[in-house]
């Protein structure tokens, strides 16, 4: 399995080990998949699909392989790295003897010569072309939109139709296309396992209905219980436009948001459902778009995502060492170090650290934290509105407004690597430490800043100056909110060392 900290590979691990298939996840960073609930239950191996030997290691022995990463998050030249890394991953397989290899791609529109495709469907279609030519039996799907609580394509519906009752649209609003929900995607995907040797093809995916994007937001709304939505298309918002009105309303970046625009505007309906014979359907199944819709809003009510769109990495965010590794020795690094002791359990400070951001926000200074999330948004960042996965908890790879969980060490530590547009990279770290002395928690919290170039260190003297106000007042008012939490009779009470180092370079 490739991709398994992603959206679909995240859910599909567990429907393969619940069919009683021994699971290999191969990943550039395995850590990563420490937290989840199955990770105990797979094997991992470190792999980058653009490295033909550590795919060939990934491989041995393998009877499935499933392809599940696309480089769209990496910005311009995505069509040649997605060739690449195909080109490798089917030629790994067939030297490794893969008997099968399961893609899940982009559904495209009928009569639509490829060149003129969106250059996300256009990849899309490359890679399965690249696959099913590998020699290795392979099973191509293709879908539309698929509806999930967490998916990018649910999260702009949600957004969109929660926050805008009159909407002004892009004229893609009337493309019709046949949704799909992600409970019969990941049980297709499964199926695929078993399919005889002799299918290599594509399947077409899609639910009963064929509906507009206007009939989507409109049906969201009914099952949602809001008001009607007065939805009106106008011919004049390119999808470059409307990927920013997009990015300006829902938590999709616009980066992210432009390629699925630029895909929004072709009808995609399937021309077959031959995926039945090979993986039967149920009674009631595939779901329809209401069933879909109710399941996917009733899991983000009862804050039960398992995955989310953002786990993935974003546009212009590349996979950086930790500040901790040794090649950062005598480079320029910038701190901000605040130290509290605070009187609580442990436990109660903990709590408030690892429910840090989405609706509990960031401790300090809103209107700072609001302006930085509107400007990354406005350079084509995440901007802050994209949350969190789960309220309470956390693991490693979780997307948290716009930071990102590099490390956690469950009571002790919880290590965020920013996302957001900057000239270095960035991180902050807090840390518990139950051991400072009876009925008291030390609470020590690091920001680091590592500048690239002149622009870098000119921007961290730029901000400098709000430091006080937005690191020095986190740290204070989540050790007093620990507090308030472990005795909630009792003021808040949470002292300074006076040995302790403030901001320094």
């Amino acid at each position: 399995m490739t991709g398994a900290t992603g959206y679909i590979g995240g859910r599909l691990v567990p429907e393969l080990l619940a069919a009683g298939h021994e699971v290999r996840c191969a990943a550039r960073t395995p850590e990563k998949l420490r937290d989840y609930p199955w990770s105990g239950d797979i094997g991992t191996v470190r792999a980058d699909a653009l490295d033909a030997a550590s795919m060939a290691e990934a491989m041995r022995g393998i009877d499935v392989a499933y392809y599940l990463v696309h480089a769209l998050a990496t910005g311009a030249g995505f069509e040649r790295t997605d060739r690449e890394a195909a080109r490798i991953f089917a030629e790994q397989a067939r030297i490794a003897g893969v008997r099968r290899i399961v893609y899940l791609g982009g559904l495209t529109p009928a009569g639509v010569p490829e060149e003129r495709l969106s250059p996300h469907l256009r990849s899309r279609a490359e890679v399965g072309r690249i696959l099913l030519g590998s020699g290795v039996p392979t099973a191509v799907l293709r879908a539309a939109v698929i509806i999930g609580s967490g998916s990018a394509s649910f999260e702009m519906l949600r957004y969109l139709t929660e926050r805008l009752p009159v909407m002004v649209t892009p004229s893609w609003v009337r493309t019709r296309i046949q949704p799909i929900g992600v409970r019969d995607v990941l049980r297709y995907l499964a199926g695929c396992a078993l399919l005889p040797a002799e299918v290599n093809r594509t399947f077409d995916l899609g639910g009963p209905d064929v509906v507009t994007y206007r009939d989507m937001m409109r049906r969201y709304a009914v099952v949602a219980g809001l008001n009607p939505r007065l939805i009106v298309p106008v011919p004049v918002l390119t999808p470059s436009l409307s990927s920013h009105w997009v990015g300006l309303v829902t938590p999709v970046p616009a980066s992210i948001a432009r390629p699925l625009a630029e895909s929004l505007r072709y009808e995609v309906v399937c021309a077959e459902h031959d995926i039945a014979r090979y993986v039967p359907d149920p009674p009631g199944r595939p779901a329809g778009l209401d069933k879909a819709l109710t399941l996917a809003l009733r899991r983000v009510r009862d804050a039960q995502v398992d995955t989310r769109w953002s786990s993935a990495s974003v546009p212009g965010v590349p996979s950086d060492p930790l500040p901790t590794d040794p090649d950062w020795a005598g480079g320029s690094l910038y701190t901000d170090v605040r130290e509290l002791y605070v009187k609580c359990a442990p436990q109660a400070l903990w709590r408030v650290v690892e429910g840090i951001g989405g609706d509990h926000g960031w401790y300090s200074f809103p209107l700072a934290w609001s302006v930085r999330g509107r400007l990354d948004r406005l350079v084509g960042g995440v901007g802050l509105r994209r949350g969190r996965r789960d309220a309470e908890h956390l693991r490693v790879g979780d997307s948290l407004d716009f930071w990102r969980v590099e490390e956690i060490r469950p009571g002790r530590l919880l290590r965020l690597r920013a996302e957001m547009r900057l000239p270095g990279l960035a991180w902050l770290e807090m840390c518990v430490d139950p051991a400072a002395a009876p009925g008291v928690t030390r609470y020590r919290q690091r920001a680091i800043f590592h500048p690239r170039g002149l622009l870098g260190h000119a921007y961290w003297w730029s901000v400098f100056p709000f430091h006080a106000a937005v690191f020095g007042g986190m740290a204070h008012n989540i050790a007093a909110t620990g507090v308030m939490q472990d005795r909630p009779d009792t003021a808040p009470t949470a002292g300074a060392d006076p040995k302790t180092p403030g901001t320094r370079r």
